[in-house]
């Protein structure tokens, strides 16, 4: 219940006041987690310090080791900023290598798995102990573990 709970009340103590108090900042949530998309340092720095004063009003904190001003460092975006990444419901956002149609290797921002995800996938598949799973053929390995591979590859 506590999830649920928790996700009503950042509807009304979040969504609903960012659409009424700034509705030319595009946001998104995800549970406790969320972004907001500023045009410029100083539009962040003023957002960031109107979220800490409504927090502080509900009777909650932001995190100050998780919430953080991130440059989306792109082919548009070329500044020299300190951060340029972030993770987000176990994808890491930063600039990546992307070529174009016409063949230009340019950044992008662009999200792919979390090193924590990573390692979270990695452990579960060690569990396996796939090499003592001998005695069991390619349809049962598959029963037993398309269905993980599926919620992964579809998440």
């Amino acid at each position: 219940m506590s999830p649920i709970l928790a996700n009503l009340f950042l509807h009304y103590a979040f969504d609903a006041w960012v659409r009424r108090e700034m509705p030319r900042v595009p946001f998104c949530r995800y549970a406790d987690d969320g972004l907001l998309h500023c045009r410029s340092r100083r539009q962040a720095e003023y957002v960031m310090a109107q979220l800490i004063e409504r927090f502080r009003e509900c009777g909650l904190e932001i995190n100050p080791d998780k919430s953080t001003i991130v440059y989306c460092k792109d082919r548009n975006r070329r500044e020299a900023h300190e951060e340029v990444s972030f993770d987000l419901i176990g994808f890491t956002f930063r600039p990546r290598r992307c070529v174009d149609r016409g063949g230009n290797v340019h950044p992008n921002f662009l999200p792919a798995m979390s090193q924590a995800a990573r390692k979270g996938i990695n452990r579960t598949v060690r569990s396996w102990h796939l090499q003592l799973q001998n005695d069991k053929t390619l349809e049962d390995l598959s029963r037993m573990f398309n269905p993980i591979l599926r919620g992964w590859l579809n998440y």
